[in-house]
């Protein structure tokens, strides 16, 4: 008993020190960092010719006109991260938050390119809604989340809230969910805060988008992450809001082998190529063409048509995306014939210095014909690239990551005396065939595919 009464003293004692000194909370204040400064000295204008003033914390965006979208930038990149802040915009203006954006030279001129987190006043209402600006367009909608719809206050301050971890981005809007999206498209990048173009607009001119209380986290961000109750939007192995809108198709499921076989074969290869998370890739085996699982090939023929394939090298790797292949061509040892679309570590490989072109062979080159401009955006090995290819009446152009790298005019009598002075003159009429299937190819090397699609053209018309 005497052991019971002590224990109860000190439980007494314990409230009282409580209540005397207060008790302690167990909750630590979330360290935010705020990026609204005395001035904007911490901010770069990019884009258009809108203008923003900073008072007393304040941002205040203002339309002009004839001018393309506005974008003030934070001058740091972030990668992960977990951002709050405040806005207010006309009720007849559209604006956004611009998060994991860039702007390089090479791409359109530098414009503002990235995720985009949607302020949308109008009907439609996809205020938290994020679209990929200069990109791929919208990417997560909320037509089917009405919740979010109703979360807007017209004319009237709303508080935001982004997060952007890993692959994942999930937003809120005044406290309710509205976006949750998987893309790993763009890793890092500023912060942007945007004013729309609003062209020769008379009744938009001089309207205006405020900011304040903006505030980032980026560290132990799993200590102060939500949970969201909305289903994702995957994007990989998927078609995109607008790819589905302008008659793009999955050209691979991202599970199973299902429209492909090899080159060689009449199903697809037992040993040499791996399906895993939703990445096919060919395996490592002596850096030789075809003598492991060999090429592979879609089932399907393609004419005039748009191509779009993230790929992923390894160090010194050798592969190649093949159109217009002809897989009755070549029944011996080596690799199917067709036009390729060079893939290679240029830093290296030993092709990357050969070719019967000077750089011939180098990645994204038209292989051993024409050489891909050497300031392609490439990205370090290890990393997804985009690699597209565009063949519309005979026209052909590759593209990675956004920017065009070589264009030609396949049959034509440059074309045909290029085919003449390489190895691929002993096979007639080389790379005018009409139709072929796509085609991945077997090099020896790691590589890996996603992300596979097609857009097939009617007629020659876009």
């Amino acid at each position: 008993m005497k052991q019971i009464s002590n224990y109860s003293l000190i439980v007494k004692l314990l409230l009282v020190f409580c209540v005397i000194y207060g008790c302690q909370d167990n909750k630590q204040e979330v360290p935010w960092h705020n990026l609204i400064q005395e001035d904007l000295s911490n901010w770069t204008i990019l884009g258009g010719a809108a203008t923003y003033q900073n008072s007393d914390g304040v941002i205040t965006g203002t339309t002009a006109a004839n001018t393309p979208n506005t974008f003030l930038t934070t001058n740091e990149m972030y990668s992960d991260f977990i951002l709050e802040l405040e806005l207010k915009v006309d009720s007849i203006m559209n604006s956004g938050i611009q998060i994991r954006s860039n702007s390089f030279p090479y791409y359109q001129n530098g414009r503002v390119h990235g995720y985009q987190v949607e302020i949308d006043p109008s009907k439609r209402a996809w205020s938290g809604g994020i679209y990929d600006e200069g990109r791929r367009k919208w990417l997560n909608t909320l037509e089917n989340n009405p919740e979010a719809q109703k979360a807007f206050k017209q004319n009237q301050w709303n508080q935001y809230r982004i997060e952007a971890i890993g692959d994942t981005i999930k937003t809120w809007v005044n406290g309710v969910p509205a976006a949750h999206l998987i893309d790993d498209k763009t890793a890092t990048g500023f912060i942007g805060l945007q004013v729309h173009s609003i062209g020769k607009s008379t009744e938009k001119l001089g309207k205006q988008v405020q900011w304040k209380n903006l505030k980032i986290l980026t560290d132990n961000l799993s200590n102060y992450s939500r949970e969201t109750p909305l289903e994702p939007v995957i994007t990989k192995n998927n078609l995109t809001i607008d790819e589905k809108k302008t008659g793009w198709t999955m050209l691979w499921d991202g599970k199973t082998s299902e429209g492909w076989r090899g080159a060689k074969l009449d199903s697809f290869p037992e040993i040499g190529w791996e399906i895993s998370d939703g990445v096919l890739t060919v395996l490592a085996s002596d850096g030789s063409e075809s003598t492991n699982g060999g090429d592979i090939v879609t089932k399907e023929l393609f004419g005039d048509f748009e191509l779009k394939v993230d790929f992923k090298l390894t160090e010194g790797a050798n592969s190649g995306i093949k159109y217009y292949v002809d897989t009755d061509l070549n029944k011996e040892e080596g690799s199917a014939i067709g036009l390729e679309y060079q893939l290679l570590d240029d830093a290296k490989h030993p092709d990357a210095k050969l070719g019967n072109h000077d750089g011939s062979r180098t990645v994204c080159s038209l292989y051993d014909l024409i050489q891909a401009d050497p300031n392609k955006p490439i990205k370090p090995i290890g990393q997804w690239n985009t690699a597209h290819i565009k063949s519309i009446n005979n026209h052909v152009e590759h593209w990675l990551n956004g920017v065009k790298v070589l264009e030609y005019q396949r049959g034509g009598p440059e074309f045909r005396k290029l085919v003449s002075e390489s190895k691929y003159k002993v096979w007639e009429n080389f790379g005018e065939a009409d139709r072929g299937p796509i085609l991945l190819q077997d090099h020896g090397d790691r590589v890996s595919f996603r992300n596979i699609k097609i857009k097939s053209i009617q007629n020659g018309n876009k």
